[in-house]
Order: C-alpha cells, then structure tokens, then sequence
C-alpha cells in the first residue's frame, strides 16, 4: 500500500479509496481552512455556516405554525 492511500473493506475485500468517486471529497480537504477575523472573534467559514444554518432552522421553527393549529375547534 502506497503511503497516501487510505483502504477500505468491502464484501470482496479491500478497495482503494481514490478509485471510488463517491467517497471523494467536493472540497480539497489538505488546503488551510479560511476563518472570518473580527477584533477578537476568529472561527473557521465553514462552523459559521453551520451556525448560520442551525439559527435559521431554529426561527423557521418557531415562526412555522403546527399543522394541528388549524383544526383545533
């Protein structure tokens, strides 16, 4: 085995992780992550996005009324 090659196994045996496109990556995980500076506050872009995202499911969950509001008599 190479030394930058990962294995897995599967029902047959062992397969190399570069020859299957579905375990590759969408982004290049060796490159330095990009963090977003602000005086003191340093975090990395993508736990932002994570943040971000779990705020706004939090007020569509809040604002979004139940289904069973309507049929209460």
């Amino acid at each position: 085995m190479n030394p930058g090659t990962s294995r897995c196994l599967s029902r047959t045996g062992f397969y190399d992780r570069r020859q299957v496109p579905g375990l590759a990556s969408l982004v290049d995980l060796n490159s330095p992550a990009h963090y977003v500076h602000w005086h003191f506050f340093q975090m990395s872009v993508a736990n932002v996005v994570v943040i971000v995202l779990m705020i706004l499911v939090f007020v569509a969950a809040i604002l979004l009324p139940f289904p069973s509001r309507g049929r209460q008599p």
